[in-house]
């Protein structure tokens, strides 16, 4: 099995095929290439790209442009977060297909739960022509 669940020991020594529950709290937030963003990752799979993950956005943060390279679920547990063609609001949940291009910000901070089957792909900044999560 490829998927995992980054600095969760209690997870060594499972069967491939046993269930992992995830203690949360205990995982640490870690910086993402963007300052402002802090990320808990929920379970990843380096083989696929697939990511779950918790990310921490800082009042007035700005994510570059970016290009989704499949489908990217997002919900809000708290805050918001914007683009171009709207905001979703705490409680809220917004997808972008693949193809899709924008940038993202969060005027007043934001707590999301996203969902990456392939990692974005950044068109602007520092990470221009980089995938990144």
């Amino acid at each position: 099995m490829t998927a995992f669940t980054p600095f969760h020991p209690q997870h060594d020594g499972l069967a491939d095929d046993d269930s992992r529950y995830v203690d949360v709290a205990s995982l640490p937030w870690k910086p993402t290439p963007t300052p402002g963003i802090d990320m808990k990752v929920l379970m990843q799979d380096d083989a696929s790209g697939l990511l779950t993950a918790l990310f921490r956005w800082e009042a007035g943060t700005q994510l570059p442009l970016h290009e989704h390279v499949e489908i990217e679920q997002t919900y809000v547990l708290q805050g918001s977060i914007v683009d171009e063609e709207g905001e979703a609001l705490e409680g809220n949940y917004v997808w972008r297909p693949k193809g899709n291009r924008h940038l993202a910000r969060s005027p007043h901070g934001a707590l999301v739960i996203s969902f990456f089957l392939k990692p974005n792909k950044f068109l602007e900044g520092e990470y221009a022509g980089k995938e990144l999560k």
